[in-house]
């Protein structure tokens, strides 16, 4: 057992893991105090005391802030001011945009509660509804309801591993976590490389503001996953598999441990090759993959310098094959249909279906699966439309890590091209649409936030240029900053996206300085630019 997990047991047991309990698992285990000590500070999972008997998360990003988060937890701090049993906190994204404002209540999520039914729970009511599972078969299921899982790796058994690289190949099919590497490049890679332990992991820890399209899948369909995973490890000559979760899917977290054990039931998993389910101790970074490493091998989550790649020095050292949710699944889907099947599906010469989350001011958030080339406009309208019949002010078409692009742009097509001459991205398929009226610069903040507060602290341009630039917006958007400030943004984001080790220090201030220019107009963001006057003492 991984120290993590056993970190995770001391606190199901005893509500928190104590200094007490590091001592404990120190002598138990062998490992140095101080390691421990830094596992149990890196991963917000962990408590060092138990607290009140419950603990109430609210969402306060983006998505959820338009809900209105705000005024909903300022309504819960009245109802529940001077009770000690209760924990209320503001929390990062939980991947529940669909039901915004998002909580989770003694680690159940679903929708916030009003004060009163909240109320009503605690004092031995029915608890709140959890938040829904999906229901119905999925479009790219080649299975539909039926129950012949499984049934494409039976047919590509004896396959040569070089004929599923072509296929993934002549489908087209790029990584659907946002970086859009061609997945037959990559499992070729990790076929070539040398080496061992040889393992696949799918990354399943969708941790962005905006994004809960993986959730959708593994609760609906974890067997495409599997299939997937197989598929992988048959290519690569893995024996070792492992799906990487986020600790807040606890709804997925089932259907995949039933999946799990079907598939074992069947004599697709066990001898050869077999995949366990990792639950992450949390935080955002952990979906960058080589930090996703780093938490599987008992170390904090920070991201390592590239190169090398995990295709040739992964997990443990060896060559490790990581793709998302989507990605693996689309594997199955492509291998069971044929890739000029999944070509036919996308529009105007685009190939292949995609899931995109859609949430903010929209009727009906919620996943939908569009061809490739599906204009921005449409999937609004699959979702009922802007809330109230109002216009579109803009839209991120692809998460919190993607500029804003104005209602103007909503017949831009769906695809990493498309939306990048646009000058944004698809980055995760994650649709979150600002109504006509909305403050913009309010939702740039709250972006801004996520980013400096999920920063693992690792490299300096991140740790400080994420804060600075926060600190920077703020204060504009207060009117306490002279203009010159939209100057300082730029130069200050042109340093982390220069110098960050990852992802994330890279994007951090991107949406806030695109918006500086892209929206120079709306009042707003005329704010960040410090083109209202200073704020003035009395």
């Amino acid at each position: 057992m991984r120290l993590l997990e056993r970190l995770e047991a001391i606190q199901a047991r005893g509500g928190a893991v104590t200094d007490a309990d590091l001592q404990a698992l120190a002598r138990d285990t062998g490992t140095p105090l101080y390691h421990l000590e830094g596992l149990r500070s890196f991963y917000p999972v962990f408590r060092e005391a138990p607290g009140p008997v419950h603990r109430v998360q609210v969402c306060r990003d983006a998505v959820c802030r338009l809900a209105g988060a705000e005024p909903a937890v300022a309504a819960l701090e009245a109802a529940f001011a001077g009770r000690d049993d209760v924990a209320l906190e503001r929390v990062s994204c939980l991947g529940l945009c669909d039901c915004a404002p998002a909580a989770s209540l003694d680690e159940a999520p679903g929708a916030l509660p009003a004060p009163e039914r909240l109320s009503a729970w605690l004092d031995g009511g029915e608890r709140p509804p959890a938040a829904t599972a999906a229901g119905g078969p999925l479009p790219t299921d080649p299975y539909a309801g039926r129950h012949e899982h499984y049934a494409t790796a039976a047919r590509w058994q004896d396959a040569d591993p070089e004929a599923v690289i072509r296929a993934l190949d002549e489908a087209g099919l790029q990584g659907l976590g946002g970086a859009a590497f061609p997945t037959a490049r990559k499992w070729a890679f990790t076929r070539a490389a040398q080496g061992a332990p040889r393992t696949v992991i799918c990354n399943a820890d969708e941790s962005e503001p905006g994004t809960f399209k993986d959730r959708l899948i593994l609760e609906a369909a974890p067997h495409l996953v599997i299939e997937g995973m197989v598929m992988g490890a048959r290519v690569i000559g893995a024996g070792h598999g492992i799906i990487y979760l986020r600790h807040e899917y606890q709804r997925a977290r089932e259907s995949i441990a039933a999946a799990l054990a079907d598939a074992r039931g069947r004599g697709l998993l066990g001898e050869g090759f077999d995949i366990e389910l990792f639950v992450s101790p949390g935080g955002y970074i952990l979906g960058e993959e080589t930090a996703l490493l780093e938490a599987l091998e008992d170390r904090r989550g920070e991201p390592r310098n590239k190169p090398p790649f995990p295709t040739n020095v992964g997990l443990h050292g060896g060559p490790t094959l990581i793709n998302n949710v989507e990605t693996l699944a689309a594997v199955t889907t492509i291998l069971a249909h044929g890739p000029e099947w999944w070509r036919a599906q996308g529009r105007g010469g685009y190939s292949g279906l995609k899931y995109v989350s859609v949430s903010g001011d929209v009727v009906t958030p919620g996943v939908h699966c569009l061809p490739w080339g599906t204009p921005v406009r449409e999937a609004i309208e699959r979702c009922g439309g802007v809330m109230e019949g109002r216009g579109v002010l803009a839209f991120s078409p692809g998460g919190a890590s993607t500029p804003f692009l104005p209602g103007s742009l909503l017949d831009t097509p769906l695809a990493f091209e498309t939306l990048r001459e646009a000058g944004s991205g698809l980055g995760t398929g994650a649709l979150v649409v600002v109504a006509e009226g909305r403050d913009l610069a309010d939702v740039l903040l709250a972006q801004a936030r996520f980013f400096r507060n999920e920063s693992c602290g690792k490299c300096v341009p991140c740790r400080v240029g994420s804060r600075k630039g926060v600190a920077l917006a703020e204060a504009a958007a207060a009117g306490e900053v002279a203009p010159g400030v939209a100057e300082a943004l730029r130069t200050l984001h042109g340093t982390l996206a220069r110098t960050s080790i990852c992802g994330l220090g890279q994007v951090a201030l991107l949406p806030v300085v695109d918006a500086l220019e892209r929206f120079a107009d709306e009042p707003s963001v005329q704010r960040l630019r410090g083109e209202v006057p200073w704020a003035t003492s009395p």
